[in-house]
C-alpha cells in the first residue's frame, strides 16, 4: 500500500484513500480526492494538488506524477502518466492510458485523450484537445477530425473494458459493481 511522506501536507478536507503514495513536500488543498481504491496512485516530490481536484488510479493504468508538477484546481486525472515539471491547469482532464512529457503545459480545460502521448516541452492551449501517440492538437471546433484520431484509441475498451457500441445499461451496471461497497478483493475492478 501507500506511504505519505512525513513532509506532506494535506488538508483536513481532502479525501485520500486506497494506495496512495505522496512524497516529500508535497501538498494537497481543500476538497481535493486522490482515490486508489481502484489502483494505485504515486505522487513525487514538490507537487501541489489544488482545491477540487480529482485523482485516481486505475487497476490496469496507475496515476504516476512526477516531481515538480502543479495539478490545478477542477482537474481530472484518471490512470495517466505525468512526467516531472509539468503544468496542468484548472479543469483539465487526462484519461486511461494517457502520458504528459516532462516540462509539457496543459492549459484551462484541455484534454489529454485515452492512450495519447504529449511530447515533453509540448504547449496544448486552453480548451484544446490532444490525441494519438505522438499526440495531435486539435482546436475543438475540429471536431471530425479529432475523431478520426480518437475512435481507435478505444476510449470504452481502455476506460470501461468493453466494445465501442456497448450500451449504457451495461456499461452503467458494471460500474456502479465497481464502485459499489465491499466488491470481491479477486475481482478485478474497471
Amino acid at each position: 500500500m501507500g506511504h505519505i511522506d512525513p513532509s506532506a501536507w494535506i488538508a483536513p478536507s481532502a479525501v485520500v484513500t486506497g494506495d496512495v503514495t505522496i512524497g516529500a513536500e508535497s501538498r494537497v488543498l481543500h476538497g481535493a480526492v486522490l482515490n486508489g481504491d481502484l489502483g494505485p496512485i504515486r505522487l513525487g516530490s514538490h507537487v501541489l494538488v489544488m482545491e477540487q481536484a480529482l485523482l485516481r488510479g486505475r487497476a490496469s493504468h496507475p496515476l504516476t506524477v512526477g516531481d515538480a508538477v502543479l495539478i490545478g484546481p477542477h482537474t481530472h486525472l484518471n490512470g495517466t502518466t505525468v512526467d516531472d515539471e509539468v503544468f496542468i491547469a484548472t479543469g483539465v482532464s487526462m484519461f486511461p492510458g494517457s502520458r504528459a512529457g516532462s516540462g509539457s503545459e496543459l492549459r484551462i480545460n484541455s484534454v489529454l485523450h485515452v492512450n495519447s502521448v504529449l511530447p515533453a516541452k509540448t504547449v496544448l492551449p486552453i480548451g484544446w484537445i490532444a490525441a494519438g501517440d505522438p499526440a495531435e492538437l486539435f482546436a475543438p471546433e475540429r471536431h471530425f477530425d479529432l475523431w478520426a484520431v480518437q475512435e481507435p484509441l478505444d476510449f470504452p475498451g481502455t476506460v470501461y473494458g468493453v466494445p465501442r457500441g456497448t450500451s449504457m445499461r451495461e456499461i452503467m451496471r458494471g460500474q456502479c459493481a465497481a464502485f459499489g461497497p465491499d466488491p470481491d478483493p479477486g475481482e478485478e475492478r474497471p
